[in-house]
């Protein structure tokens, strides 16, 4: 299979920060965004910004994707924008990085493609265990689902399941055998977000 795309959303309200970018805070000197590109740019093909609104604000030379179904319908909505995107690109896969998770793992693009082996399409999500060793016990993982990599192939079913009102993520992914890649929780998750004032503090600490 060809390398991915990457696709960093960015499409939601951000309302616990008050509206606004929160892929424009900066934390240790640099935005969000530019954190979130230094990390995902070496492991695609080539990388977009889900987005909506005026794409000028971002100052950033990637294409801009708005979401290609209205409503703020959540992440999935981006997700199927970089998938039409990446159609376009003749490209059979993207990964989906989330703009306000600055550490998130850098080995993330290789191994949701392992994840995904065997598969009849490459689908994965990211995954962290949720209480320390309870994997080895038959406990579930903590899925992350703006961190997946989705088949284009699969783009027509999404924009369906879009339009007949689905909204969670797993729900989806589940219905069509996603893998899981597991990764290990250090100091601290690194799937860890900025939601709220005190998220920012707590990434400023850590960057």
């Amino acid at each position: 299979m060809k390398q991915p795309l990457g696709v960093i959303l960015a499409g939601g309200l951000a309302t616990r920060m008050g509206g606004g970018d929160k892929t424009l805070l900066r934390i240790g000197g640099q935005t969000l965004l530019s954190r979130v590109i230094d990390r995902i740019e070496p492991q695609v093909a080539g990388l977009a910004l889900n987005a909506n609104g005026d794409a000028a604000r971002f100052g950033t030379a990637l294409p801009v994707l708005p979401d290609s179904v209205g409503g703020f319908v959540g992440p999935l909505a981006g997700v199927l924008a970089g998938l039409d995107w990446a159609a376009e690109q003749g490209a059979d896969s993207i990964v989906t990085v989330a703009g306000d998770t600055p550490f998130f793992p850098c080995d993330l693009v290789p191994q949701l493609l392992l994840a995904a082996e065997g598969q009849d399409y490459p689908l994965a999500l990211a995954a962290t265990p949720r209480d320390g060793d309870a994997l080895k016990s038959g406990g579930r993982a903590n899925r992350h689902p703006t961190f997946g990599l989705w088949p284009v192939a699969l783009r027509e079913d999404l924009r369906a399941a879009l339009q007949g009102g689905l909204r969670k993520v797993v729900l989806w992914t589940d219905r069509h055998g996603a893998g899981e890649a597991l990764f290990p929780v250090g100091p601290f998750d690194p799937f860890f977000n900025v939601n709220t004032p005190e998220d920012l503090a707590r990434a400023e600490a850590l960057a």
